[in-house]
């Protein structure tokens, strides 16, 4: 090899570098911002004006008043914010002894988010903060010490 094969493997690298780098991220970026800003902004969710969580990625819910995510070993990437329709009926007992709610009163809330992965032909799952926020909103007086 001659100094220009280096020659122009180093511009090659250089182009490489700049359009990899940074004009395709930037781009990425613009279009996210333009097209789909509450997703590219981390789908953050506000309460009372405070930010309490993403509705993408898992908060970590200890309280025996509140809805709680799969154990990470049973989540893939450790960070779903989702639980089936079967953990979340499994949790309702809990709730209603931790608060006192009647179990239908929570099995209605549990019903009344649940989503499909596809269309209509999906798995039921629920988002957890979406019941958490739902519960503490709707029973600000049992839930106030959780603020």
């Amino acid at each position: 090899m001659n100094k220009h094969d280096y020659g122009a493997a180093f511009r090659l690298a250089l182009i490489s570098l700049a359009l990899c780098g940074l004009v395709f991220p930037w781009v990425v970026t613009a279009v996210g911002q333009i097209f789909l800003p509450y997703q590219s902004n981390g789908s953050i969710i506000k309460s009372h004006g405070r930010n309490v969580g993403s509705i993408l990625i898992a908060q970590n819910f200890t309280s025996p008043m509140l809805f709680h995510s799969r154990n990470s070993t049973l989540s893939a990437s450790g960070v779903d914010p989702d639980i089936t329709l079967q953990d979340a009926y499994s949790q309702i007992a809990r709730i209603h002894a931790s608060t006192g709610i009647p179990t239908e009163v929570v099995k209605e809330i549990v019903d009344r988010n649940v989503e499909r992965s596809l269309l209509i032909a999906g798995d039921p799952y629920v988002n957890v903060l979406r019941l958490n926020l739902i519960l503490i909103q709707q029973y600000p007086s049992i839930y106030k010490s959780l603020s």
